[in-house]
Parts: C-alpha cells; sequence; structure tokens
C-alpha cells in the first residue's frame, strides 16, 4: 500500500509518536523536524543525519512531493508570482510582495508571502479568476505550508541574498480559494507555519483573508492563536456587494457584521477591510461615508486595492484621482486606511489568473498541438 500521510502535514506530537510506534528514539523527531523546515529539504536522502533504516520506514510510510515551480513572473516593483503544480498536476500560485509599509497593520512588514488555499473556488466573486472554471479540491495542509518553503528555497537560490531576505515576514492567507472552505486543513497548515518547531512564523504576521463565512468567523474566533482576520468587503449594502459576491446572498452584511463584532469582542484584534475599487461599481465617494461608519463600528482599518484587470471580465479600475479621492475621503473621516499602489498588475496578479492562462494554453495545446504556441 503506497502512504497517503505527507511528512510536511505531520506536527511534532505526531512525529514522536510515530518513531514510538517504530522503536525509534524521539529526538529524531527534532532531526526530521530541522530537515524540514530550517534546510527545507525536498527529499529523503538529503537528511544525512538519519539512519538509512529510518529513512527506509519514512519512505514507506509517508509521501514527500515538494510543489513544482513552474513559471515566476517577476514586476519591477519586485513582485513575484509563483505557479506551483502539485503531485495530481492541478496549479496554484502564490504572491511574494516586497517591503510595503503597514500593508496589514504593522509598520515593521518585511516580505509578505500571499497563498492559495484552494485549487479554484466555488464562491464565484465576478471580479475575480480565482473561480472562473470552478472549484476542484481543497488544498491540504502540506500543500499549504510548502508554498512558504518553494518560495524560501527560491529565495535562498537568490545570488548573495542576505539572512534577512531568505524567509518570508508574514502570511496573507487570500490566495486562490476560500481560505475558511477549508478550515481543518488550513488550521492545521497554520499551526505548522506558526509552531517554533515548523517555520516559527509569529501568529500576529499571518492574516487570514474571508470572504464573508460568518460562520467560521465565529469559530476562528474561538481559537487559541492571536491571528489576524481581513474582510473581503468590497462592498458596503447587500445591493452592491451582492451584485458582485454570490457569498453575500448566504451570509448577508447583518450576519457578516455579527460574526465580526463577535471576532472583534473575543479577540480584541483590528480587523483589516479588503476593498477592491471597481470603477462604476464601488467607487462613488458616496460610499466613503458607510464604509467608514462600518470600518470604525468594527475597529477596521481599509486597505484599498485598484482592481486587476482579468481576461474575460469586463470590470474596469477607477481612475487614479478618483481613487485618490476615496481614499482622501476616509482619511478625513479619521479612518485608517491604504491604498496599494501598483504591486503586480503587469504579472496578472489578479488572483487565479495566472493559473488560468496557463490551463488554457495547455489545454489548447494538447486540442491543437499543430496551431498551439
Amino acid at each position: 500500500m503506497s502512504p497517503t500521510r505527507d511528512i510536511r502535514a505531520q506536527t511534532e506530537e505526531d512525529l514522536r509518536g510515530w518513531l514510538k510506534s517504530h522503536g525509534e528514539p524521539a529526538y529524531r523527531a527534532e532531526q526530521i523536524l530541522h530537515w524540514l523546515y530550517r534546510q527545507r529539504a525536498t527529499r529523503w536522502s538529503a537528511m544525512t543525519n538519519l539512519p538509512g533504516g529510518l529513512l527506509k520506514l519514512l519512505d514507506q510510510d509517508f509521501t514527500f512531493h515538494p510543489l513544482n515551480l513552474i513559471t515566476r513572473q517577476g514586476a519591477p516593483d519586485k513582485t513575484s508570482k509563483f505557479l506551483w503544480q502539485l503531485h495530481d498536476g492541478s496549479l496554484i500560485e502564490s504572491v511574494l510582495i516586497p517591503a510595503s509599509p503597514a500593508l496589514y497593520g504593522d509598520p515593521s512588514d518585511r516580505s509578505t508571502l500571499c497563498v492559495s488555499t484552494q485549487v479554484g473556488c466555488a464562491y464565484g466573486c465576478r471580479f475575480c479568476a480565482s473561480g472562473l472554471e470552478g472549484w476542484k479540491r481543497n488544498l491540504d495542509p502540506a500543500e499549504i505550508v510548502d508554498q512558504v518553503l518553494g518560495t524560501e528555497r527560491w529565495l535562498a537560490s537568490l545570488p548573495a541574498a542576505a539572512e534577512t531576505q531568505l524567509r518570508i515576514h508574514n502570511l496573507v492567507i487570500m490566495g486562490m480559494g476560500e481560505p475558511l472552505a477549508n478550515y481543518d486543513n488550513l488550521l492545521k497548515a497554520l499551526r505548522i507555519l506558526n509552531a517554533p518547531w515548523g517555520v516559527g512564523l509569529g501568529a500576529r504576521k499571518i492574516t487570514i483573508s474571508t470572504s464573508g463565512l460568518a460562520p467560521r468567523i465565529r469559530q476562528l474566533a474561538r481559537e487559541p492563536f492571536q491571528f489576524r482576520l481581513a474582510i473581503s468587503l468590497h462592498g458596503v449594502t447587500d445591493e452592491i456587494r451582492g451584485k458582485i459576491m454570490p457569498v453575500n446572498r448566504k451570509y448577508p452584511l447583518r450576519d457578516l457584521i455579527g460574526a465580526c463584532e463577535e471576532y472583534l469582542e473575543l479577540k480584541g484584534r483590528m480587523l483589516t477591510f479588503e476593498y477592491i475599487l471597481i470603477a462604476g461599481i464601488n467607487d462613488s465617494l458616496d460610499q466613503v461615508r458607510p464604509l467608514a461608519q462600518l470600518a470604525r463600528r468594527l475597529h477596521a482599518r481599509v486597505n484599498l486595492i485598484p482592481y486587476n484587470p482579468v481576461e474575460g471580465l469586463t470590470w474596469t479600475r477607477p481612475p487614479d484621482a478618483a481613487m485618490d479621492a476615496f481614499l482622501e475621503g476616509l482619511t478625513k473621516q479619521r479612518i485608517p486606511a491604504t491604498l496599494r499602489r501598483e504591486k503586480g498588475t503587469d504579472i496578472d496578479a489578479a488572483c487565479g489568473q495566472l493559473r488560468l492562462q496557463t490551463e488554457r494554453a495547455w489545454r489548447k495545446q494538447i486540442e491543437n498541438p499543430k496551431t498551439a504556441p
């Protein structure tokens, strides 16, 4: 029988239990974890201080499928988009954002990695490329974790990289998919990424973004971790939000606000509202005051994001002057707000866009091998 458990989905406790069941000393767990998360090993043979018999047992009982980097796109502002292939051939994306002051509320922000949690997405936000071809499956914990490790392996391959440039400093769970729809796998991955024996990312350096799954927000509020929470809001009325976010039909603003209030009460942590500015949809200045009122009520900062055009969608981004005016309006209302300037527009940085284009090109090549590029 082939193994089905990936080694990078095992906690320290899991490994110690497995070692004990095979008559191996407990200290071997520390060695294995060191190879996985400090050395970022991608094969068993790299673990040179482990005996051959133990390596054979590991190979028998666990899978070890590091993500395969298909391509990387780089932008002039040093934003990088990574296209990863999973062991079953599926494609996912991660985006590495260079140092950006206070992107998610921490003035000491350095590199930030945005990771995916699903292949595709079932929630169908009208402005997003992730769900254009539907949902395929959830990522398992190892596939979430290895987006961080794979990016750090790429950073380590750069010439003359400084030690501070070899690690991810901040993690944003808002790539392809709805994170809270893959709740159990996500939480296990975050425990590994947060643990001192794992990647060692502080919980307050990890932001989970959701389109508004109210019951899961309430569940997350009761977890022991101090993760940051970002709400993909994009509209402050049910009419506007419902037009671009189908999830609003199941969890309208009243339910979402109630869940956020519970999260705020239990965690005492400032929220972030993600607000993609779409021309003619939600960028009117008459939206500033209700957005400010909601942000004040929920003790939230607002992260304004210019819409990234997606092939096949008709939305456009507002003119720079309109976006600046929207930001100024929030500032006058004394709401902490930022307008994310150009971060990857020229590298198809909209969620799921690179994956979608690659899959369509591959499909075209299979269907028309003589005419496809």
